[in-house]
C-alpha cells in the first residue's frame, strides 16, 4: 500500500480530485489517502491557508497528489503553489506536452517536456518599496539552481532516448543573471555529448512555437519564462485541462493539475478531470505503478479519440461524473 497526501483543493479541485480517485482505484491502485487541506478552506478553518498538518504530511509521505488552489491577485496570502515549492525546494518543474488523438489544434505531432526551474528568479518574491510610487522586484538567479535544473532535464533527455536539449533565455538583456544561466547549462551541456544543445531568445522561442513546434524536444529554462512557455505550450495541444504537471525535489513530488481552480464553474460537474489524471499518471510511474499508469492513460486516449464522453472545454456536453465512470469502465475492460 502507498501512503499519499492528498489536497482537494479550491473551487473545481474537489470535483476533478474525486474523479481521479475514481479512476486509481478502479486501476487497481491500492493507496491510503493521507488528505489535507489548504488554501481558502484551511484559512477559514485553521486561520492558516498552509496549516502545518499539510506540511508535515508532505514531508512524511514524500509524494503528493494535489487540485488547483486559487491564489488572489494583488493581495491576499502568498501563493500556496510557490510556497509549497519553495519550502520542499521542489527545483524542477516538469511538464510533457504532447499531441493527443481526437483534439483538435493547428498542430500535430507535438512532443516536448519543458523543465522549468521552480525556485528563485522574479518568483523569489523578493520586492522592496522604494516609496508610493516605485516598487522593484529582484530577479534571483543561483549558480546551484542553474546546474541542478540543467542536470535534470540533459538526464532526463538521456534516459528517455530523447535527441535535443533546447535552452531559453534573455541573457542579450540581462547578460549576468541569465548569463549565469547560460553558463551552467552550457557546461552541462558539454558532459552530454550524445544530446544536441541549442539556445534560444525567449521572444524567438515564443515565435518558434508558435510556427514549427514540432522540433523541439526538451526544454530548460528559468522559472518566469518557464511558466509562460508551459502555458503556451499547453495552448498547442488542447488547452491546460490536457496536460499535466510534476514538481520535483530531490526526495519530494508534488503532482497536480496545471490550471487555475475555475470558481466561476465551481459545484456545477462540467470540470475536466483529465489534467489532474494525467498528473495521477506520471506519480503512479513514480511510484513503480507502471501497469495501472499506462491502463489509465490508454483509456484516456481511448476517451478522447472516442470523443463521445467529453467536458464541455473539449467540446462535449458530458459531467465530470460521467467522465469519470466512462474512464472506470475502460480502465476495468
Amino acid at each position: 500500500m502507498h501512503k499519499i497526501t492528498l489536497i482537494f483543493g479550491d473551487g473545481i479541485g474537489p470535483e476533478i480530485t474525486e474523479a481521479v480517485k475514481a479512476v486509481i482505484a478502479a486501476a487497481g491502485v491500492d493507496i491510503l489517502w493521507d488528505v489535507q487541506e489548504v488554501g481558502q478552506k484551511a484559512l477559514k478553518a485553521y486561520g492558516n491557508p498552509l496549516p502545518d498538518a499539510a506540511i508535515e504530511s508532505i514531508k512524511a509521505n514524500k509524494i503528493a497528489l494535489k487540485g488547483p488552489v486559487t491564489t488572489q491577485i494583488g493581495n491576499g496570502f502568498k501563493s500556496i503553489n510557490v510556497t509549497l515549492r519553495q519550502t520542499f525546494d521542489l527545483y524542477a518543474n516538469i511538464r510533457p506536452v504532447k499531441s493527443l488523438p481526437g483534439v483538435k489544434t493547428p498542430f500535430t505531432g507535438i512532443d516536448m517536456v519543458i523543465f522549468r526551474e521552480n525556485t528563485e528568479d522574479l518568483y523569489a518574491g523578493i520586492e522592496n518599496v522604494i516609496n508610493e510610487d516605485r516598487v522593484e522586484a529582484i530577479k534571483l538567479i543561483t549558480r546551484k539552481a542553474s546546474h541542478r535544473i540543467a542536470e535534470k532535464a540533459f538526464e532526463y533527455a538521456r534516459q528517455n532516448n530523447r535527441k535535443k536539449v533546447t535552452a531559453i533565455h534573455k541573457a542579450n538583456i540581462m547578460k549576468k543573471a541569465d548569463g549565469l544561466f547560460l553558463e551552467e547549462v552550457r557546461k552541462t551541456a558539454d558532459k552530454y555529448s550524445d544530446i544536441a544543445y541549442d539556445e534560444l531568445i525567449v521572444d524567438n522561442a515564443c515565435m518558434k512555437l508558435v510556427q514549427q513546434p514540432q522540433k523541439f524536444d526538451v526544454i530548460v529554462t528559468e522559472n518566469l519564462y518557464g511558466d509562460i512557455i508551459s502555458d503556451l505550450c499547453a495552448g498547442l495541444v488542447g488547452g491546460l485541462g490536457v496536460v499535466p504537471g510534476m514538481n520535483v525535489g530531490e526526495d519530494c513530488m508534488i503532482f497536480e493539475a496545471v490550471h487555475g481552480s475555475a470558481p466561476d464553474i465551481a459545484g456545477k460537474n462540467i470540470a475536466n478531470p483529465l489534467a489532474l489524471l494525467m498528473s495521477a499518471v506520471e506519480m503512479l510511474k513514480a511510484i513503480g505503478e507502471t501497469e495501472a499508469a499506462d491502463s489509465i492513460q490508454s483509456a484516456i486516449y481511448k476517451l478522447l479519440e472516442e470523443g463521445k464522453c467529453l467536458t464541455p472545454d473539449l467540446g462535449g456536453s458530458a459531467t465530470t461524473s460521467e467522465v469519470a465512470q466512462e474512464l472506470c469502465r475502460l480502465v476495468a475492460n
